[in-house]
């Protein structure tokens, strides 16, 4: 298929991402196993998630003096989001990128970061998944068999579709979207009078290019690094919704780690963080102008229409603030207003 090809970035991208230092002390002194671990991506390895996975293994192998080797299997090679949850659950698999929407069943709390425009630009992301959520939602994790290490980046999901640009709500009406297999991604573009499809991300582009749908919703890098703008004609910058991605261990496996091990573990991830945070936000603006000479339409929405996007999707937030609780509702919004000032 021809979204398995080179992205427009290139690799040039990738080595200025993986060029950032890990940033942390020798371990030459601690206790390692030889250890091949295997982690799995729906993302290619140009995406920057996936250098982000890159440099991950890497500085695994200069903590471990070489004895820690990690095998990334990118595009879904090893199976969607849903399987590779469930594989890293059982402790077939050791470690997964996965975004909270495939977990929702068996973590509700998680639906919270399915609600959309829950977050306004990327200050405020920033200072939120920088402060008390991880440890929030580290025991949640656990209680399924994961062990939260640490999350991703992966940017706000806006629209693209092949017929017309979105500027309000109402010039969604009547598009078949593809949106992942989640009830809160279903419900708010139902709310917008669209027609949700839910697709596993490996069978987005074949859908989009056969006329299945109509349309989809993703971050800008992975509109451009899965060549989605082949398919599509339009793109609007709805920033409907922000998604994190989360890097969890199968907690089985790493429970049998030495402490050493796990620390190194912890490290590495945030160390393949740094990356993915600078590759999102350094390569958005390049991959839109390169989207753009490659033929796509590119439209902002107005601040006007986005507030009338976020006032037609109350329903849906209060419809799924039933389902994820009031504790957590509150955690969010309690540390939302503290990271805005109210």
């Amino acid at each position: 298929m021809k979204h398995r090809q080179h992205s427009i970035l290139g690799a040039a991208a990738i080595t200025a991402a993986l060029s950032i230092s890990v940033g942390f002390s020798s371990a030459a002194h601690a206790q390692f196993q030889e250890r091949t671990i295997r982690m799995s991506s729906g993302v290619s390895k140009e995406h920057p998630n996936g250098m982000a996975m890159i440099k991950m293994s890497q500085c695994l192998a200069e903590k471990s003096g070489g004895k820690f080797k990690q095998r990334n299997y990118f595009d879904a090679s090893l199976g969607a989001e849903l399987a590779a949850s469930q594989q890293v659950r059982s402790g077939t698999l050791d470690v997964a990128m996965l975004a909270p929407s495939p977990l929702v069943g068996s973590i509700p709390e998680l639906a919270v970061f399915d609600l959309p425009f829950l977050f306004n630009n990327n200050q405020e992301i920033d200072a939120f998944f920088s402060g008390k959520v991880n440890d929030y939602f580290r025991e949640k994790y656990r209680g399924i068999g994961l062990e939260f290490l640490t999350y991703w980046e992966y940017g706000f999901r806006h629209a693209t579709n092949s017929k017309r640009p979105i500027n309000k709500w109402e010039d969604m009406q009547g598009l078949k979207f593809r949106v992942m297999q989640n009830k809160v991604y279903i419900d708010t573009f139902n709310t917008f009078g669209a027609n949700p499809v839910p697709l596993t991300f490996a069978e987005v582009y074949s859908a989009l290019e056969t006329k299945a749908v109509d349309g989809q919703e993703n971050p800008i890098m992975a509109i451009e690094n899965m060549k989605f703008y082949e398919v599509q004609k339009y793109l609007s910058l709805t920033r409907h919704s922000y998604s994190p991605i989360a890097v969890l261990y199968s907690k089985k496996l790493f429970d049998g780690l030495s402490k050493d091990e796990q620390q190194a573990v912890r490290d590495c991830a945030e160390a393949g963080r740094q990356v993915a945070l600078t590759a999102v936000r350094d390569l958005e603006t390049k991959s839109l102008e390169a989207m753009k000479k490659s033929g796509l339409q590119v439209n902002e929405v107005s601040s006007a229409e986005l507030d009338r996007m976020r006032e037609r999707v109350k329903p849906v937030w209060d419809a799924q603030a039933k389902v994820i609780g009031e504790p957590t509702m509150k955690f969010v919004q309690d540390e939302l207003n503290r990271i805005r000032g109210k």
